[in-house]
């Protein structure tokens, strides 16, 4: 790891009150930041081995993608306009099962390229074969919080649990810290109580988080209250799970009560607006949930329901739909929505004291978009210009754990051409068997 200094950056920090530091510098050290401030801020002694000059740029933390399933690249474009159970079922599980190794780790490589060149520095993963995840994420240098996938009523499901310990066990703290592991329960409809009662047990030997789905569909509240008398999570609050960390994917179907008990455990909720959109699975009351003081972070789901992972239009879309949801155009203001794709994130994931904000002492994860462009100007407000107008192509240069990962558009850690070239030979490969 070098030293590194940007300099001529607007600097969006992140850490409250809509701070912006103009004309500033950022000096890193190792994998942490040293100084954030104005020109001229940065230890008198430090000496950079590189130096950024970011005239015209805006620095801020890079964006936080709290759930997606990152192999799911590989079935981009392949199951569109179908509802949610629909989906599953009849085409996503199928074809899931045919996947071999080898195709999770290149929809995975194909995934950390999209997610670094749209400005992503970490990911929250759940899929299988998670080892070949973590080899592609360690390879490109992203951070991610990885669990493998389970589903309790399948025939394999106590296999799958075993591996999904042997997993957690084995790889969190890989990749210099970068990689953390989670347990990963699919949801309360494909894992019974009794399977959720062995997951908390392996949450709580391992000393590790839960990652799971909950209340994203009018069916799955239906179903879960037909045969347990509760929602969904007040059914996780009654097994316990709460009393572990736990990362809610989706809470789209909560009422008052719910939120309560998301708010009163400290659970990280995810809102993944696109995916719920496109599979009608309906509107998360995030503004309801902020106000109650949930954790909430920003996730963009697999690339099959959404169907890119660009965080930059997830921004925009969660806070759009909120506006319109609640009739009420203040709600969900850039600086809010910002905040929940940044340290919102940071704080869904429990990793407020490591990333989310450009802060002394905190992890060199810094992203640089370049506003020289038409849909940037005039510079009114460098907050509502990353929400509402900012493309993912727009991100020049990115920085993880102090390491230059893009710059110049260039990802540095990965080889895009021969990644493009396999992904399409595994896909048709895959489509045969």
């Amino acid at each position: 790891m070098s030293n590194i200094i940007i300099r001529n950056a607007d600097i969006l920090p992140m850490t409250g009150e809509r701070e912006v530091i103009n004309n500033g510098e950022i000096a890193i050290s190792a994998n942490k930041i040293l100084s954030v401030g104005e020109a001229g801020s940065a230890p008198e002694n430090f000496q950079p081995d590189k130096e950024i000059d970011a005239s015209g740029m805006v620095a801020m933390p890079g964006l936080i993608n709290c759930h997606t399933h990152a192999a799911m690249t590989l079935l981009r474009g392949y199951a569109d306009d179908l509802p949610l159970m629909e989906w599953l079922n009849d085409k996503i599980w199928p074809i899931e099962g045919k996947m071999q190794p080898e195709d999770i780790y290149y929809g995975s490589l194909l995934a950390c390229l999209e997610m670094i060149k749209s400005g992503t520095t970490t990911f929250a993963d759940m899929y299988s074969e998670m080892d070949r995840v973590a080899d592609a994420a360690g390879e490109s240098g992203m951070r991610a919080v990885l669990c493998r996938g389970l589903i309790g009523i399948a025939p394999n499901g106590d296999e799958a649990l075993a591996d999904g310990i042997e997993f957690a066990r084995a790889y969190n703290g890989v990749a210099n810290g970068r990689i953390t592991t989670m347990m990963g329960p699919h949801a309360p409809y494909t894992c019974p109580p009794e399977y959720l009662e062995k997951v908390m047990a392996a949450a709580d030997e391992l000393d590790i988080g839960i990652h799971i789905h909950l209340a994203e569909t009018l069916t799955e509240l239906e179903d879960i209250k037909k045969q347990h008398g509760k929602t969904p999570i007040q059914l996780m609050d009654s097994l316990g799970m709460f009393k572990y960390f736990t990362l809610a994917a989706h809470c789209v179907h909560v009422d008052d009560e719910d939120i309560k008990i998301l708010a009163d455990n400290n659970v990280g909720v995810v809102h993944n607006p696109e995916s719920n959109m496109k599979l009608a699975s309906g509107i998360s009351p995030v503004n309801k949930m902020l106000k109650a003081g949930v954790k909430v972070g920003l996730g963009t789901d697999g690339a099959s329901s959404n169907n890119n992972l660009n965080m930059m239009e997830e921004m925009r879309s969660a806070a759009l739909l909120q506006k319109v949801s609640n009739m009420d155009p203040t709600v969900m203001p850039a600086y809010q929505t910002l905040e929940m794709a940044t340290v919102g994130g940071a704080k869904a994931l429990g990793m407020e004291q490591e990333i989310g904000m450009l802060k002394q002492g905190l992890k060199a994860d810094i992203i640089l978009v370049d506003f020289n462009a038409p849909h940037l100007h005039p510079r009114h407000d460098n907050f509502a210009h990353m929400v509402y107008s900012a493309h993912s192509a727009d991100v020049n240069t990115v920085i993880i754990n102090g390491e230059l990962v893009m710059q110049n558009r260039q990802v540095l850690t990965l080889d895009e051409e021969k990644i493009l070239a396999e992904v399409e030979k595994c896909t048709k490969e895959l489509l045969s068997r």
